[in-house]
């Protein structure tokens, strides 16, 4: 391996599953192994070999499929106390999982030695030696966690060196320094990394918690510091407050350190790989992630995006498409005149910053943020504003009157929902109602029977999410709500907004918003905007 190469071990599928919210099924941990193989890192660590059946039943599925790049590492630790190798449960369960590489953690500092192992720092050293010995007698690869590396090191830098060279000398691959506890400094990591780079003639890797907001800090320094392996998980997930994100790990290693590693001619699939972890775990994406997040090279402030107008490199630290994602252009009070042009080229206005047009949507902006309208994460409802302004907006139907009604028949009944909606397309009225879970769904199912007759590519459309903010909240009851509606027809994803005392015509607004961007986006195709644009999503 080149002295620039750096190892990527993923962790996500072993140690991501310990933090709180964070589970898999057996098919989940299957498609994200594949995944992450796709990507190309070196390692996939599998799970715990010895805790439970759905990681051994993990082990025995991902041998069928053959992965092209990475290897598949079983989890575990040394041998229990005053037992013999050979007949540790542990340690057998880590030849049954079959893997050609295996993974152990050993304690390195005295306190767990004493206090968590509860025996000698002799034995402690012998269950490292012991193990690492027997599985490479087997024919296993062995990667030897040295867990809370840091902490043992700074307690007693003799006995944590003591603990690497028992497992370096028994014939481990790696040698991994763990800060565990997640509450080193990088300063200190990088020390103590290049103190066991100097020391030792062995690779040394690192694995960092997130616990002080450092772990990709401290991880990077290690790498500084001559680690060539770096553990992690994706988009951070782990215990407590998770471990190193690979999805920031990987980008700084390459763009900022000139590391090489084998994932990166890929690293323009990260974004896709960081939602695609997420919604296998059915978690929302982290919109302020590091290089993955919808906000990374999001411009809100005006100079920002005048900046950016004029040289992307005075705001964004790397180009956006690097990774995966893309540049966007927030709308808000913040806004000035860069920004609304910039976003209005971007949905295929020709406009520029002298054109009247600018300065009145900026009023009709302001006017509305007043009022509790934001656009963010709205940029349909925005798209019509601006048609409006400019004498562009066709009305594709008129509202004649709707009513929503919700009935309990009994205490222990469900709630019922109906609506009935009658509008006007042309000389035409059309009148119907529908059904649905509460009164939302209900006034969206009206919506779409009264329209699909004229319109049929609305049925393609669905509501993807929906947020509802109470602005006013010490108006209780009579507060002012507002609706965020995101729709996707399969194709394009958009945000609309709607903002009244009343929820339900607050959901109108933005139903309707929804309904007619998507129309006019059928109509002017050359015009397509960027609304929420999200890599695709490829099957593993």
């Amino acid at each position: 391996m080149n002295a620039l190469t750096v190892q990527i071990y993923d962790t996500t599928l072993r140690d991501g599953m310990q933090g709180e919210g964070v589970s898999l099924s057996l098919a989940g941990k299957i498609s994200i192994a594949r995944r992450l193989d796709e990507f190309g890192v070196d390692y996939i660590e599998g799970g715990y070999a010895a805790s439970n059946p759905k990681d051994m039943e993990f082990f025995r599925e991902i041998r069928r499929k053959n992965l092209k790049r990475a290897r598949v590492a079983a989890f575990g630790s040394t041998r229990r106390a005053h037992t013999r190798v050979g007949e540790d449960h542990g340690t057998k369960q880590l030849l049954a999982a079959q893997t050609a590489v295996v993974t152990i953690f050993g304690k390195s500092w005295r306190l767990h030695v004493r206090d968590v192992l509860r025996t000698t720092e002799n034995e402690n050293l012998a269950m490292i030696r012991d193990t690492v010995a027997y599985l490479k007698q087997r024919g296993r690869q062995v990667i030897y966690d040295a867990e809370h590396f840091f902490d043992g090191y700074k307690d007693s830098p003799a006995y944590a060196m003591a603990t690497l060279r028992s497992a370096l000398e028994a014939g481990a691959d790696c040698l991994v320094l763990c800060d565990t506890r997640g509450g080193g400094l990088p300063h200190e990591i990088a020390d103590i990394t290049r103190a066991v780079v100097k020391a030792l003639a062995a690779p040394v890797g690192i694995h960092c918690h997130n616990d002080g907001e450092l772990a990709v800090a401290n991880s990077l320094e290690a790498v500084r510091a001559g680690a060539r392996q770096v553990q992690g998980t994706i988009n951070g997930y782990g215990e407590r407050c998770g471990n190193a994100s690979l999805c920031a790990i990987i980008p700084n290693l390459v763009l900022k350190l000139s590391r090489a590693c084998r994932c990166q001619d890929n690293l323009k699939e990260l974004m896709d790989l960081s939602r695609f972890v997420d919604d296998a775990l059915n978690l929302p994406h982290g919109r302020q992630a590091a290089y993955v997040g919808e906000s990374a090279f999001a411009h809100k402030a005006g100079m920002h995006a005048n900046a950016v107008e004029k040289n992307p490199r005075s705001f964004e630290h790397v180009p956006p498409e690097t990774v995966g994602n893309e540049r966007r252009i927030l709308i808000s009070e913040l806004s000035g005149s860069s920004n609304i042009l910039l976003k209005a080229i971007e949905m295929g206005e020709t406009l520029s910053k002298s054109s009247p047009e600018i300065r009145d949507v900026l009023n009709k902006l302001e006017q509305l943020e007043k009022k509790g309208y934001q656009f963010e994460s709205a940029d349909a409802s925005f798209k019509i504003m601006i048609q409006k302004i400019l004498k562009r907006h066709k009305p594709f139907f008129g509202l004649e009157g709707y009513r929503v009604i919700v009935e309990k028949r009994g205490k222990h009944e469900p709630c019922l929902a109906e609506a009935t909606i009658k509008v006007k397309v042309g000389h035409e009225i059309e009148h119907t109602a529908a059904e649905g879970d509460g009164p939302i769904n209900a006034l969206d199912n009206a919506l779409r029977r009264a329209l699909t007759r004229f319109y049929p590519a609305i049925a393609k459309v669905v509501l993807t999410d929906f947020r509802v903010r109470i602005l006013d909240p010490e108006e209780a009851t009579a507060a002012k709500t507002r609706v965020i509606i995101e729709s996707s027809d399969g194709k394009d994803t958009w945000g609309t907004v709607g903002v009244s005392g009343n929820i339900i015509e607050a959901c109108w607004e933005a139903l309707v918003d929804s309904v007619e961007y998507k129309l006019f986006k059928d109509e002017q195709p050359a015009a397509k905007p960027k609304l929420l644009k999200r890599p695709a999503k490829r099957r593993a």
